[in-house]
């Protein structure tokens, strides 16, 4: 499926199979019709083995090409949010309150077509396994599938992954080596005092003061504790006081957030200052206070070498110009880091167009970009595998 006359019949079919899941979004691990419909499709494709239930409710295809030789894995995620969907679509959700706002539909999509591409023109040596995973947001379905033993059964190599990015043009790709996406850790913090009534405050331990400087105090971690070329984001996203009266100091409050960071380094540092400054800052006050931490996804960190075969990838797909090889990191987070840290290997953005932010309620998988994403996959397999190898 090389030839561009055949790929571009194709992407109508892409496109009404991207829009079909896009109907019908599911959360987490319960991506069961979804799973179903990948695995239906790629034996429809002949390909030559498909494994349903790799962490838990992935799905693996081996296709296999010429030879014996090593094995790549392409990746793509097929979990929606929870977010009611506003995007207007002819093809909206059918499910209330759950929407595809990541285009992790597009994503399996474009997967889906490569996959077909490869299993009718095999023109490649050794195997390629393309990877369909479950839970991106929030539920860890990579490191599912790597404690699954993924990479050791279909002895993958290494292994890629792609994401559509709202601002940067359809046609377009953006990458870089090393850190490309943070690291997403997450804090509650519960702090104790002693309630009382709101004239009274002199007998009460006040837990709404304490967790406002608990606040501010851990601000300090970002401006005073790490150098200034290290980033390093600790955001306080929600505040809870037990009840709502106006006349009460609330004998509790809970605090939760998230802490982002690209280096270990940091990371850890961040994590420890977290601790003492919520401890320390309560007991200042006479209140005590604990915090649950717990380490989300690792930071996504880009292999130097593959990162450069993915430029030479993508520049072959859209030219030199439309492929930005030195993209800022964002400080988003994407579990695709638990494959990166068990083989070698690439996260790439494709554009998306100028749509609605990732998570927005009007965002939208833009379908002009399934023939650029197909072809990115075929022109790798073909790069590394095939006739075109460039890749030792």
């Amino acid at each position: 499926m090389r030839d561009a006359d055949a790929l571009d019949n194709l992407v109508p079919e892409i496109t009404e199979w991207r829009r079909d899941i896009h109907q019908h979004p599911e959360l987490g691990y319960d991506v069961l019709r979804t799973a179903a419909l990948v695995a239906e499709k790629l034996r429809e494709f002949g390909v030559d083995e498909v494994v349903e239930g790799v962490g838990r409710t992935g799905v693996v295809g081996i296709i296999k090409g010429g030879d014996n030789g090593r094995c790549i894995g392409l990746r793509a995620d097929m979990d929606a949010l929870p977010i009611i969907e506003a995007s207007g679509a002819a093809w909206t959700s059918q499910v209330d309150g759950k929407m595809h706002a990541c285009g992790h539909d597009g994503h399996t999509a474009m997967l889906l077509g490569a996959a077909r591409a490869l299993a009718e023109n095999r023109n490649f040596s050794g195997s390629v396994a393309v990877i369909f995973q479950p839970a991106e947001e929030g539920g860890a379905g990579g490191k599912a599938m790597v404690d699954d033993g993924m990479m050791e059964r279909f002895a993958i190599e290494e292994v890629y992954g792609m994401h559509n990015m709202p601002g940067i043009a359809v046609g377009e790709f953006a990458i870089r080596p090393g850190p490309l996406m943070a690291c997403a850790d997450q804090f509650d913090i519960c702090i104790e005092g002693v309630g009382g009534h709101a004239a009274m405050p002199h007998v009460c331990v006040d837990t709404v003061v304490v967790a406002s400087h608990i606040v501010l105090a851990l601000q300090s971690i970002v401006s005073r504790n790490v150098r200034p070329t290290d980033p390093l984001v600790i955001s306080v996203t929600t505040l809870h006081v037990d009840g709502d009266a106006y006349n009460v100091i609330p004998q509790q409050v809970h605090l939760r957030g998230t802490l982002r960071a690209y280096e270990e380094e940091v990371r850890l540092m961040g994590k420890q200052r977290v601790h003492e400054i919520v401890e320390r800052t309560a007991a200042v006050f006479n209140a005590s206070a604990h915090v649950e931490y717990e380490d989300g996804y690792p930071p996504t960190v880009n292999d130097a070498e593959k990162t450069r075969f993915c430029i030479d990838v993508a520049q072959a797909v859209a030219g030199a110009d439309k492929v930005d090889g030195d993209r800022p990191p964002v400080m988003g987070a994407e579990d695709f880091s638990y494959m990166l840290n068990e083989r070698p290997g690439a996260f790439i953005f494709i554009g998306n167009g100028d749509s609605a932010s990732l998570h927005h309620p009007e965002y939208d998988f833009n379908d002009d970009a399934i023939s650029y994403g197909v072809r990115y996959w075929l022109t790798l397999v073909d790069h590394a595998l095939g006739d075109g190898a460039t890749h030792a």
